[in-house]
Formats: C-alpha cells, sequence, structure tokens
C-alpha cells in the first residue's frame, strides 16, 4: 500500500501519450476526427442533434402549427399561400443545414443516394412507379369521398385548410409537392439511411427507423396519418436500397403529393369550397 501511495503521487509522464499515439495509428486517425465526436464513436454530436429535430422538434413544430390552424374558422388564400410558402422555405433551410452538416462529417454523395447508375432503368422505375403511387392516392382519395363529411374525422379538417381551392392556390401546392419529395427524401431516404447505414444497423432497422421518423414528421395528420406515412416511408425506403438513388423515391413522392392536391379537392372538399368551374363551361353529354 505504501509504495503503491507514493506513485501515484509521482508526477505524470506525458511523453508517454505522445509514444501511445505514435504507436497507434488508428488511433491517430480518430483523433484527427475526434474534436467533432460524442460520447458513440461513430456518431458526430450534430448528427444527434438532427435526429433530435426530426424525431421530436419537427413534429412538435407540425403539431403546433396544424392546432392553430384548427383553431380557425376559415383558411383564406392568402393565409394558405403563406403556409405553402413558408413550409417550402423551411424544408429548404433544414436541407442546407444538414447537407451542410454532412458534408462536413465525410457523407458522400454515392452514400446519400444523390447518383444514378443507369439512367434508363431509373428513369423508367422513377415514370412507372410515379404512376403506380399516384394511382393508388386517386384511388384513396375515392374512397375516402364516399364515406360521409362527418365520419371522415381530423381528414375533413385537414383538407379544408391544407387543400389548394382555387387555382390561385394550386400552384404554390404544387410547388410544395415538388419540394417535399426533393427535400423530405434527402432528408429521411438520403441522410437519416446512410447515417444508420454508417452506424452499422442492418438493413431492415435502418428501413425501419428511418420510416418511423418520416411518419412522426407527419403526425399532424393524426394516428392514421402517422401509420399511413410510415408504410408511404416503407415503400420509398425499398426503393432507396433497391436502386441506390434517391431518384425513384423523389418521383414517387411527389407524384403522391402532386394528386392529392389535385384530385383531394375534388373528393374531399363540400362544393361551395371546391374549385369554381369557369363562368359557361357546361359539361357535355
Amino acid at each position: 500500500m505504501g509504495s503503491s501511495g507514493t506513485s501515484l503521487l509521482k508526477p505524470f509522464d506525458y511523453s508517454q501519450v505522445w509514444r501511445f499515439v505514435l504507436a497507434h495509428n488508428g488511433a491517430t486517425r480518430y483523433l484527427r476526427r475526434g474534436s467533432r465526436k460524442c460520447s458513440d464513436s461513430r456518431m458526430p454530436w450534430d448528427i444527434w442533434v438532427i435526429f433530435l429535430a426530426l424525431g421530436l422538434i419537427l413534429p412538435w413544430r407540425g403539431q403546433q402549427r396544424m392546432k392553430k390552424l384548427l383553431a380557425m374558422p376559415r383558411v383564406s388564400t392568402v393565409e394558405r399561400v403563406t403556409l405553402y410558402a413558408s413550409t417550402m422555405a423551411f424544408q429548404w433551410c433544414a436541407v442546407a443545414l444538414v447537407a451542410w452538416r454532412g458534408w462536413a462529417d465525410g457523407f458522400t454523395a454515392s452514400q446519400l443516394g444523390l447518383t444514378i447508375h443507369d439512367r434508363t432503368r431509373i428513369l423508367v422505375v422513377s415514370m412507372a412507379g410515379a404512376l403506380t403511387m399516384a394511382a393508388f392516392q386517386w384511388l384513396n382519395l375515392q374512397r375516402v369521398g364516399r364515406i360521409s363529411m362527418e365520419a371522415r374525422g381530423p381528414v375533413q379538417a385537414l383538407a379544408e385548410r391544407l387543400l389548394p381551392q382555387s387555382p390561385v392556390e394550386l400552384l404554390p401546392y404544387l410547388a410544395l409537392a415538388i419540394t417535399a419529395g426533393l427535400c423530405e427524401e434527402f432528408l429521411y431516404r438520403g441522410f437519416v439511411m446512410a447515417v444508420l447505414v454508417r452506424v452499422g444497423l442492418p438493413s431492415g432497422a435502418v428501413l425501419l427507423i428511418s420510416s418511423v421518423l418520416f411518419g412522426l414528421a407527419h403526425s399532424y395528420q393524426g394516428r392514421g396519418g402517422v401509420v399511413m406515412t410510415l408504410f408511404v416511408g416503407l415503400i420509398l425506403g425499398t426503393s432507396r436500397m433497391a436502386y441506390d438513388s434517391l431518384v425513384p423515391a423523389i418521383f414517387w413522392h411527389a407524384a403522391v403529393d402532386v394528386v392529392a392536391g389535385t384530385a383531394g379537392p375534388r373528393y374531399l372538399l363540400p362544393r361551395s369550397a371546391a374549385p369554381a368551374r369557369k363562368p359557361g363551361a357546361l359539361e357535355k353529354r
């Protein structure tokens, strides 16, 4: 005990640290990146912050915005277009921030799904999948439209406040639909999946976790919306893995949102709120 206590009081030889580092090349490579690492050596701190934002802050923000909308007896054209514009601005800012941190943490374009390996194949798959997704979305809107408005629950309230109700609103909505296809796919099928792969999770876990985060981002749509969006996320994530590219998922995602804005008002909105026909336009029999 006495000799041990004496050794503890000796001054520490810092040269031993340098000898240790020189003897472990792997450690030096790690330490070059170590200034940005958190407690998990495979996950930088900024990525933890991004995941926190995607899993908690973003869903909370959507729910708060939706509560504000639902409290309004009526949403005007100016308010609806402003909502579209602010959502687009927010999504592009989020993508810019995440892309910056992804680049800083060493993610490549290939890892993020920003490559096309076989242009013809990717184009065919993108268009065929977009048409299929659009058809299913159209049929689903028709199905919901046959249900009484009282039985639709929160879906009806969301439709009346979010869907475009005039040509003036339709154009910015279509821009929003394309923006969502680009930005959300980069965030959830590009960045999130790339991070989870780097961490070393199996493909099934990568697909499931990214889809859960995607579903939570749409929690403002209620439980049914979360489940449906999670299911769509599984489809989009599968395409990302199958074709090693975000392009098919971007097309498929945008197709779903475009049909929601074009067919949704027709089947979900009261006739008085749906886009009116041009004067003098008569149906031909």
